[in-house]
């Protein structure tokens, strides 16, 4: 199998040596996603949810690139900077996995980059 990068101008750009996602067989692997408005490059305004809606906006435009999409996705990993947000980021999340949800984790951290409050990395596949 070969590994293949996949870059879209939907999502945000890459901010270092990374890149957005990594297509390896019938899976995408997805760089965790901040909330970038990848139109202007700037960060979105709002609190949690409003971020977290960014975020999986993101993640989407990735994964449609792949020929994949948010119901192919397998694992998350979410890093959030307060756990006193869990709730409110859970659910604007809730609502892009309504049916089988994938698994996950939650992490809390101290810091993301560009202080934002949120940020999802996926593994997902191709039907």
């Amino acid at each position: 199998m070969e590994k293949k990068v996949i870059a879209t101008k939907d999502a945000p750009q890459a901010i270092g040596p990374y890149s957005q996602a990594i297509l390896y067989g019938n899976l995408i692997f997805v760089s965790g996603q901040i909330p970038i408005d990848p139109k202007n490059g700037e960060i979105i305004s709002g609190g949690i949810e409003e971020q977290t809606e960014q975020v999986l906006k993101n993640l989407e435009a990735i994964l449609k690139t792949s020929n994949s999409s948010l119901k192919n996705v397998l694992k998350t990993t979410v890093f959030i900077t307060d756990l006193n947000n869990f709730g409110k980021m859970n659910k604007v999340y809730e609502n892009s996995f309504k049916e089988n949800p994938p698994a996950r984790s939650t992490v809390e951290v101290s810091r993301l980059p560009k202080e934002v409050l949120v940020e999802i990395e996926a593994i997902a596949c191709i039907e």
